[in-house]
């Protein structure tokens, strides 16, 4: 990690652990002032300067800490208004979904929509607002368009790639949270006589999910290199994409339950903080392509590729995915 990266993830690892309790309309103005929001804008137009692997790092921070705030889909906005020319308003942007979904819509001032390849900047304000929750319990509204968008251009960017971006990323950062939690329980709940870390029942089911905690990180770091090769507004990371949400899915499917039956009736409860983790991640799954999703991407660009392509493509992105010596 390089030196301005580990600068950015312990500003952001302290300011998120200040706001791990906050509700968006107080975290926001600290976020924003921090310059999260513009971090994947270029230092000459005002922004931070970063990197897709920035982003990851950041997200993953906001994903361990389970911070209330639409800050990927914001750092997305600003990047998509940037390549299409549009100066990003201040305050919370949302992305919204292809049913018009968007998570924090209420608290956003603007949304991005983007249908048929046209990108367009839309003023909450003017909208219809239908509220909703997700499984996690944060809002999760539709807004439907009314009026005339602030402003519009082409995009070619695929949103859903874009989205499952940024849930990846905080999809590693809850399972790491909810595998440190699942440790420390293991290793200080008492049961027979001894630790319950101590059985080796337990210390398979422990080590099962340390290796899919892992497991995700290292498919969102590829992601994140092969959305910083060029391919973020096109078709070019596509499959590590593809491959990166398919692999949170499968881990967040395994390990769930690993946490859940390992702490026992406490990790059901709302005061006990498992479930800040737990439920994002079940919702997580779903959002931006479900496993059937993602696996047919997938699969129908394997298939493409033959019998004999498919190591010979493997290889070569992840050379292009490695750092340069």
């Amino acid at each position: 990690m390089s030196e301005s990266r580990q600068l950015l993830c312990d500003m952001a690892d302290g300011l998120f652990a200040d706001l791990a309790e906050a509700g968006v309309d107080k975290a926001w103005p600290l976020i924003e002032e921090a310059g999260f929001a513009s971090l994947l804008i270029p230092e000459d137009q005002g922004g931070f300067g970063g990197d897709w692997g920035d982003a990851y790092a950041v997200l993953r921070i906001a994903g361990r800490h389970a911070l209330s705030a639409p800050l990927g889909d914001t750092i997305i906005a600003h990047r998509l208004l940037m390549e299409a020319g549009i100066i990003p308003p201040a305050g919370p942007i949302g992305l919204a979904k292809a049913n018009g979904q968007v998570g924090y819509g209420r608290h956003c001032g603007w949304v991005v929509f983007n249908e048929d390849g046209e990108l367009r900047l839309v003023e909450v304000a003017t909208s219809e607002i239908v509220e909703g929750y997700s499984l996690a319990g944060e809002p999760f509204d539709r807004i439907c368009l009314a009026g005339t968008p602030l402003a519009s251009a082409q995009c070619a960017a695929n949103h859903s790639a874009l989205g499952a971006f940024a849930l990846v990323a905080q999809s590693a950062g809850a399972l790491e949270a909810a595998l440190e939690l699942t440790l420390e329980h293991v290793n200080t709940r008492v049961q027979f006589g001894k630790a319950l870390g101590r059985f080796q029942a337990v210390q398979q089911a422990m080590a099962e999910f340390s290796v899919e905690a892992a497991a995700i990180d290292a498919a969102g770091q590829a992601m994140a290199a092969a959305l910083d090769k060029g391919g973020a507004l096109d078709d070019g990371a596509m499959f590590e994409v593809a491959a990166a949400k398919l692999r949170a899915n499968m881990a967040i499917e395994k390990c769930l339950p690993i946490a859940h039956r390992l702490h026992g009736a406490i990790g059901f409860t709302m005061e006990y903080a498992l479930n800040r983790y737990t439920r994002r991640l079940m919702d997580w799954r779903g959002d931006c392509g479900n496993d059937a999703y993602w696996a047919g991407i997938l699969g129908r660009r394997v298939a493409k590729l033959g019998g004999g392509g498919f190591w010979p493509e493997i290889t070569r992105r992840s050379d292009a995915a490695a750092p340069a010596e």
